[in-house]
């Protein structure tokens, strides 16, 4: 007792050292920070009186393009995330296409959308479609895996009984399969769909289309009210989408 209690003390006196320690390594510019402080007050400023007319054109554009790629991207990534994840699965899939089908989801895992993006944009060019190819790589690997695992964790009973009956493998993922994980499927979906919508925002900085972009001109310039309009714009799409997707998962499960 006595030592777990030493034990226990003695990690935490380790972890507080290294957080001072990893703080004092900082090189903080605090005459940056100061200038930095003036500028962030006034972007907050900017909320307080968005201005949605004088650049309404780019930020109705950049909306339309986001909204596009969040949609398109992502039934994309569900029809090629299904049978990787499928092929992901230990219990259904043979090992050679095991071990290929979670290749794909460690490689579509490692990279960050930012990076995707930027590889994309100098392969394709700047515009939306980057950022739907960015979008879809990116729902491979977080749908595939979650799949895999879903359907690695199903009741095993309820599958062995369709097999029981001379199913084929299709039967088998049809009866027993497809049931269990199909609720599960959907809400995973949706989840992706509004992570999908928040990305866009993100990777049009790097000139893949989509709000990000006119919200980066905003910045630059300077037009914080502007940039305001556009984030408040964001906030209200990403709140009806997480109430629709709510409302969509109890009308389908």
């Amino acid at each position: 007792m006595i030592s777990d209690r030493r034990l226990r003390w003695l990690l935490i006196l380790a972890t507080l050292s290294y957080g001072l320690l990893a703080l004092a390594s900082i090189d903080v510019n605090w005459a940056r920070a100061a200038d930095g402080w003036e500028r962030g007050l006034r972007f907050i400023g900017g909320f307080a009186s968005p201005d949605f007319s004088s650049r309404w054109r780019d930020i109705s554009t950049g909306l339309v393009e986001s909204l596009t790629m969040t949609f398109t991207a992502t039934v994309a990534g569900i029809l090629l995330s299904v049978p990787i994840g499928i092929g992901a699965a230990r219990n259904l899939a043979p090992l050679p296409i095991y071990l290929g089908c979670r290749a794909i989801i460690a490689i579509s895992r490692s990279l960050q959308e930012i990076i995707v993006a930027i590889l994309f944009v100098a392969m394709v060019g700047f515009g939306p479609l980057a950022g739907f190819l960015t979008l879809a790589f990116a729902t491979i690997g977080f749908l595939a895996k979650l799949l895999g695992e879903d359907i690695e964790e199903i009741d095993k009973a309820q599958a062995d009984a369709v097999r029981a009956t001379g199913a084929s493998w299709w039967q088998v993922l049809d009866y027993g399969v497809k049931p269990q994980v199909m609720p599960r499927l959907i809400g995973l979906s949706l989840y992706r769909l509004d992570i999908n919508f928040r990305e866009s925002s993100v990777i049009g900085i790097v000139g893949a289309g989509g709000i990000g972009a006119t919200l980066n001109t905003a910045l630059d310039r300077y037009e914080y009210d502007s940039a305001a309009a556009i984030l408040l714009l964001i906030i209200l799409i990403v709140l009806a989408t997480e109430y629709s997707s709510s409302w969509i998962r109890r009308r389908l499960q």
